[in-house]
């Protein structure tokens, strides 16, 4: 017997949450939540913990690759050479990056069901929603073990629809409906150029399985593809890129993100800590020795999530909803991922992936623990003075704030830090990016610690006799506690690397990203002086944030009104969002809508297929009625047609028979 089993049978890790799905989903409705918390929790603390054991053995082999054939699912056979011309199994691998990936999904989405229970105790369709949540980590986890990219593409569906059904948990309300369609309409465009780049890819390489196609790369030494061509490598990425767009919300596919709002809070942190926004930079990290094969890939995918941080960013510094602010710095801490890739600096795009799923995590449910307390507002404008009355939440949430404006030594500091580094010495305009990316941090702090004072401090901006403020219950604040530690010390494993040590999480993720990141961003800084002057500034830029925002909404409380109205037009195009949505909505949707409406409905449906059917039926209709005049009963009207009937057959048949023999035929 193996002295692996867990890492022999990884598969069971996806069976458990796909088991509490199916069961909750087929008789949840008929128990009480009790049991509908027991099989929904024990689904994902059972595949918490098999996946610890499988890190655990994992670690006992020596850190060693894991590669998993379970069945065939897709073959294409050869026919004439024999073997395969395609074969895509149901394989699942265990690398240093699975290992990180698998940890945060599981773990943080654990905390994330026990927070459910609390927080979902009085709606309808609580089995519903916990099928869904289940479900989610199901696809998940199909997404982070595939060996492959067909299965990988799987996962990646699968959380789309996921996202669907819990997006649009409350489909009575048009809103939520709305926001749910939107969001798996606007994945359906990027996931277009995903299988595209899929397909590029295996007409390539011959195969999309992970092991084979990169070994491929590497050993064949494919030539790099400088700046502006557009070979295989810089396509096929790419398209690739497309997808992740659309899965981490990155520009122009971002919109759908602050839309997911409509979803029950839970939702909100399942999404944008641990799970589907993750996929797109998961993927760029796992497909890095493709990205490295092309300067134009690697150039665009930091110019978007250095535009996408920076952007997003804007937006965030004006939102008056508590969940919206949380949602735009969803995307503006997305775009810094991809900023950490794209100059090479792929550890630390997944290290700031890992410790934003535990701080963004808690800020969510923080903000959930406040809407809580509050009754179910979500506007900012309409609380204040919470912190003497919310305690622990309003720890929490200042924790968290801490961690994601990037002061040490909190996780988020050493993370953030890391991909500014990467981006200051990239050779490939480091210096531009690193200045957008340093000036994000500013407005982060700003606006995450203006958050912090519009809720829990100044004057009570609610009416007491109506709102009746209280502390959530352990089930809530339990998850927030263990988050706020891990928001914390989250991010010591690169601690030792600001006193000339090793950074631990690179040296970790170094057999899959560190041995092919660019080397610049490893040996690029000639001076250590140099990076404790950079990690100066951005901690003075994450200090600065705090100050500004303590100013204005604390000792200038008026401030941010006068500054509102004297900027004017600028003021009111990042508190509509820059007006996308609208711009959007006239120039693609409308466009679409007329055509639908005027030419497939009215021409084509209405003019042509129904003309065509109903015309038939008419034409049938007027035989049937010309023909029923035959049927008259007079026993001499139908001697008659019978001998016009016998009168016709027998010319026919003499006419033919009298016809002559046609010259040259052969007999």
């Amino acid at each position: 017997m193996s002295n692996s089993p867990m890492l022999d049978y990884l598969w069971i890790i996806l069976l458990l949450p796909l088991l509490g799905s199916a069961i909750n989903g087929l008789l949840g409705a008929k128990w009480p939540n009790k049991v509908v918390n027991t099989v929904a929790l024990g689904a994902t603390g059972l595949s918490f913990v098999c996946a610890l054991e499988a890190v655990r053995e994992f670690f006992a082999n020596g850190q060693a690759f894991v590669h998993r054939e379970y069945f065939d699912w897709i073959v294409i056979p050869d026919l004439v050479h024999g073997g395969s011309l395609f074969r895509a199994g149901f394989d699942l691998q265990m690398d240093q990056l699975t290992v990180v990936m698998l940890m945060v999904v599981t773990g943080v989405g654990f905390l994330i069901h026990i927070y459910s229970t609390g927080y979902m105790a009085h709606e309808n369709g609580y089995y519903r929603f916990f099928s869904y949540l289940n479900l989610f980590m199901f696809f998940m986890l199909i997404l982070i073990l595939a060996a492959n990219y067909v299965l990988l593409f799987v996962g990646w569906e699968g959380v789309g629809l996921a996202s669907y059904l819990l997006i649009g948990f409350y489909f009575l309300r048009n809103s939520a409906a709305d926001a749910g369609k939107k969001a798996f309409i606007v994945n359906r465009i990027g996931d277009f150029g995903f299988m595209l780049g899929m397909f590029l890819l295996f007409r390539t390489f011959k195969s999309l399985d992970f092991q084979t196609l990169f070994a491929n790369v590497s050993q064949r030494n494919w030539p790099h593809e400088p700046w502006g061509y557009f070979g295989t490598f810089t396509v096929a990425c790419l398209l690739l890129f497309m997808g992740a767009c659309g899965k981490s919300a990155q520009l122009p596919l971002y919109v759908w993100l602050p839309d997911a709002m409509e979803g029950p809070t839970p939702v909100s942190a399942l999404i944008h800590a641990a799970t589907m926004v993750t996929a797109g930079v998961y993927v760029v990290a796992r497909s890095n020795i493709l990205f490295l094969h092309s300067t134009t890939a690697m150039t665009v995918v930091a110019i978007v999530g250095c535009a996408t941080a920076f952007f997003a960013a804007t937006i965030g510094l004006v939102q008056t909803d508590i969940k919206k602010v949380l949602a735009y710095s969803t995307v503006s801490q997305l775009g810094y991922m991809f900023l950490g890739c794209g100059v090479g600096a792929f550890s630390a795009g997944i290290f700031h992936l890992m410790t934003h799923a535990f701080f963004k995590a808690l800020l969510f449910l923080s903000a959930g623990s406040v809407i809580h307390a509050m009754g179910g507002e979500q506007d900012m404008m309409k609380m204040g003075g919470l912190r003497t009355k919310i305690k622990w939440t309003f720890a929490t949430m200042l924790t968290a704030t801490i961690a994601i404006a990037g002061i040490p030594p909190f996780a988020g500091f050493f993370s953030k830090d890391a991909i500014l580094l990467g981006a200051y010495i990239n050779p490939n305009g480091g210096h531009v990016l690193y200045g957008l990316g340093l000036f994000t941090a500013l407005m982060t702090s700003f606006y995450m610690f203006r958050l912090v004072f519009l809720t829990f401090f100044g004057k009570e901006r609610y009416d007491e006799h109506h709102v009746h403020v209280h502390e959530s219950p352990w089930s809530m604040l339990g998850p927030l506690v263990i988050l706020a530690l891990l928001s914390i010390v989250g991010g010591w494993l690169a601690a030792p690397q600001l006193f000339g040590g090793v950074d631990y999480f690179r040296a970790f993720l170094n057999p899959v990203v560190g041995q092919l990141e660019i080397p610049e961003v490893i040996d690029g800084v000639a001076e250590h002086s140099m990076e404790w002057l950079l990690v100066g500034v951005a901690v003075f830029s994450a200090l600065l944030g705090l100050v500004v925002a303590y100013w204005m909404y604390l000792k200038q409380p008026g401030k941010p009104a006068s500054l509102a109205k004297s900027a004017g037009p600028i003021y009111t195009t990042l508190l509509h969002k820059y007006y996308v949505d609208e711009l959007y909505a006239a120039v693609i949707v409308a466009p679409l809508m007329w055509i639908s409406r005027n030419v497939l409905w009215k021409v084509v449906d209405v003019e042509i297929v129904d003309g065509a059917v109903n015309g038939l039926a008419h034409g049938a209709s007027a035989v049937g009625d010309a023909s029923r005049h035959t049927q008259s009963g007079n026993t001499r009207s139908y001697a008659v047609w019978v001998v016009v009937g016998a009168i016709l057959v027998i010319a026919v048949v003499f006419w033919v028979h009298l016809q002559p023999p046609v010259v040259g035929m052969v007999r």
